[in-house]
Order: C-alpha cells, then sequence, then structure tokens
C-alpha cells in the first residue's frame, strides 16, 4: 500500500518521497485561488461555515463536516463556473450530489479515472484535486489571468553597509553589543521630535527679530543634497514602542473592535430584518387561515358542543343507573351464596338417608362406648383394691397399739 501511495498511480506518475505530501502543497494552492475568487465573502459567510485551513482537506478530522463542506464548496465553485447546481443539504443522497458534481467536472473536459466512492470521506487527494479543477474553471469563468511577478530592485550600497555592520557586530563581543543597542535606541529615541523643546527655543527667541532683511538665496547643489539626503534617510526612522498597557493601543483595538461590531450588525440586521418579514408573513397568513377554518367550521362546532352536552348527560344518567345495578349485584351475590350454602346440606342429607354409612357410624361408636366402659370397670376394680389394702393396713397397726389386745383375733366391727 505504501509503494502505491509514492507512485500516485492514480496521475501515472512515479512519485518520491515528498509524494505523500503532494495533496498539502495542492491544498495550499487550492486555498489560495479560493481567496482569489473572494470565498470568504461570498461563500463562508452566506452558508455560516468558518474559513478553512490551509489543510483543511488534506487530514481527515469529521467526516461527516468535511463532506459537507466538500459538496457545498464544489457547488459554488460550479455556480461560480457558470453552471446551474443547487445548494446540497445533509438530508440529501450522498451519492447522487457526488455524481452530479462529477457529471458537471465531466462537462468541462476533465476525465474521471477513480471510483466517486472516494468522494465520500469528504477530504483526501481525490477531493481536492475535484476541487482544484473546479477552482481552475471558476477562474476562467471570471476572467481572471497570472501576471508575472515584479520584484523590487534594491541598491547595492545598502546591502553592503548592512553586511558590513553585521560582520563588525558579529566580531564585537556580547557586552559591546549590547551597549550598542542600547545607544542605537537612546539616539532613535533623540531624533523623535521634542515639541516642547521647540516651543520654548520659540519662546526665547520672540525678543529677538528672526526676520531677515533681504532674501535668502540657497547656494546648495541640488544633486548634493539629494544624496546627503539619500545617505541621511535610513537613519531618520520614528521608532514608536508598542506597550500592551498603552492607552493608545486600547482606543485602537476599540475602534477596530466596533468597526467589526457594526459591519456584523448590518449583515445580521438585513438577515434579521427579512427573517421579521417572514415570520410576520407566514403569522399573517396562519390567523387568516384560522379565521377562514373557523368561519366554516362554526356550525359543525355548534353541533360538536351540543353533542358533547348531551354526552355529558348520558354519563351523568349512565353512573346513576350503574349505582343501582352495583348494590343489586352485591345482593345477588349474598343470595346466590345462601342458596349454595342450603343446596349443599340438601345434597348432603339426600346422600346420608340412602347411604349406611350412618349405621356403620353408629356400631363404631357403640364398640368404642364399650370399650371405654371395660377400661372404667377395670380403673373401678383397682381402686377398690387399693382402698381395700389401705384398710387393711389401718386395721392392722391400729390392732398394734392396743396391749390387752390378741394379735391374731379377728373382731368384728
Amino acid at each position: 500500500m505504501s509503494e502505491e501511495r509514492r507512485r500516485g498511480d492514480d496521475d501515472g506518475e512515479e512519485g518520491g518521497p515528498g509524494a505523500a505530501y503532494m495533496q498539502f502543497v495542492v491544498m495550499e494552492e487550492l486555498l489560495d485561488k479560493l481567496k482569489l475568487l473572494n470565498y470568504e465573502s461570498s461563500f463562508s459567510r452566506q452558508i455560516g461555515m468558518k474559513p478553512f485551513s490551509r489543510h483543511y482537506f488534506a487530514i481527515a478530522t469529521n467526516p461527516g463536516e468535511q463532506f459537507h463542506a466538500f459538496t457545498s464548496l464544489a457547488a459554488w465553485l460550479l455556480r461560480t463556473a457558470g453552471k446551474h447546481m443547487d445548494q446540497p443539504q445533509e438530508y440529501d443522497d450522498p451519492n447522487a450530489t457526488i455524481a452530479n458534481i462529477l457529471d458537471e467536472l465531466r462537462q468541462f473536459g476533465h476525465t474521471v479515472d477513480f471510483p466517486p466512492s472516494k468522494l465520500k470521506q469528504g477530504c483526501g487527494e481525490k477531493c481536492i484535486e475535484v476541487l482544484d479543477k473546479l477552482a481552475n474553471e471558476a477562474l476562467k469563468s471570471t476572467m481572471f489571468m497570472w501576471n508575472r511577478p515584479s520584484y523590487p530592485e534594491e541598491e547595492a550600497d545598502e546591502e553592503d553597509i548592512i553586511d558590513d555592520e553585521s560582520e563588525l557586530e558579529l566580531n564585537k563581543p556580547l557586552e559591546e553589543v549590547e551597549q550598542a543597542d542600547d545607544e542605537d535606541e537612546y539616539e532613535d529615541e533623540a531624533r523623535i521630535l521634542d515639541l516642547d523643546g521647540l516651543k520654548k527655543n520659540k519662546q526665547s527667541q520672540d525678543g529677538e527679530s528672526s526676520k531677515p532683511e533681504e532674501i535668502l538665496l540657497s547656494t546648495t547643489d541640488a544633486a548634493e543634497w539629494k544624496l546627503e539626503v539619500e545617505r541621511i534617510l535610513p537613519q531618520l526612522k520614528v521608532t514608536i514602542r508598542t506597550d500592551n498597557k498603552d492607552w493608545r493601543v486600547h482606543v485602537e483595538q476599540m475602534h477596530q473592535h466596533a468597526g467589526g461590531i457594526e459591519t456584523s450588525l448590518t449583515e445580521t440586521k438585513t438577515h434579521l430584518d427579512k427573517l421579521h418579514d417572514e415570520i410576520t408573513r407566514t403569522l399573517e397568513k396562519i390567523g387568516s387561515r384560522e379565521k377562514y377554518i373557523n368561519t366554516q367550521l362554526e356550525q359543525s362546532l355548534q353541533e360538536f358542543r351540543h353533542m358533547q352536552d348531551r354526552l355529558a348527560e348520558t354519563k351523568e344518567r349512565y353512573r346513576q343507573g350503574s349505582g343501582g345495578v352495583t348494590e343489586r349485584t352485591r345482593i345477588l351475590a349474598e343470595v346466590t351464596e345462601e342458596l349454595e350454602k342450603v343446596k349443599q346440606e340438601m345434597e348432603e342429607r339426600g346422600s346420608s338417608m340412602t347411604d349406611g354409612a350412618p349405621l356403620v357410624k353408629i356400631k363404631q361408636a357403640i364398640v368404642k362406648i364399650k370399650s371405654e366402659i371395660t377400661q372404667m370397670d377395670i380403673r373401678t376394680g383397682v381402686l377398690e383394691h387399693i382402698l381395700l389394702q389401705a384398710k387393711m393396713r389401718e386395721r392392722t397397726e391400729n390392732q398394734r397399739q392396743l396391749p390387752g389386745d390378741d394379735p391374731y383375733e379377728i373382731k368384728a366391727y
């Protein structure tokens, strides 16, 4: 891939190490051509887009924004070149927009030997190439001609003087150079006209008569005077140090900002006035349409209000009727529940009458009662036996306590 980029197979030329940076050079030339077409005022301000940097279409930053800028700039260049093309919108089909731009480019006689998909990114070598060709056609349509550059002629004496001074300064030590700079600054400040000193000199010479009695005639040669002026002219420069804290700088900035605000205000005011007029007309149309619709639908609105009143009355009657139905439904549920209980009892009694289960239950109950009686008899006998033994022990103890009684004699009580 790197070899293909270096070779530049699109142009059919063998590229060197700088072929990868050729698009940056072409982009700078394209920006110069756009400035010659005055794109900042006729394109950027109308669309509300910032001016392009010198590497805007050469580096990929935001594909969506760059593609919109590419299509908008191409459409503007086509309109400048005399072709008719509408301003592309963000929701337009990108394939259709690219196809229209390439068709217009072919009509100018240029060949397109690359797929249109390379223009979807909005940046890169092919986008810059298309814009550069369209810019050339726009310059041709505006009858722009490239003139040869005119170089200013410089005097050799001044160059020699400057070279000699620079060589001397390079040979001087650092302290002497700084001291010489301070002296030059002092001399530059001293060359500034001192108005206060002139006023004092004028006041001191007021007492003396400065008017000449005869007409003065100059005896100086004009050529020598011009030579002297040319020699002294570089030394008569007035240097003013710019200080950010100086009030003059702030006043100048204020004037610049005020001018920029006034120009922006005039442009913005025209747009706002147009927008205000459009909004006013739209509101008037909406008001007239609303009045027309109200007059046409007045009878329908009255019928609708009447039907709403009837609906409210019907809802009120339904609410009252639904309250009685709810109460009756509750009573019906209670009666139904009681009826179910009665039916269940009747079914139980009918089944018990036809079934022998009660007799079985009675027999089981009798058997259970007999077993319980038997257990009670056993417990009663056990208790009687215990009582009898207790009485026998008590009697034996009583007999032992009596002295004259025979222990083996049984007495009847």
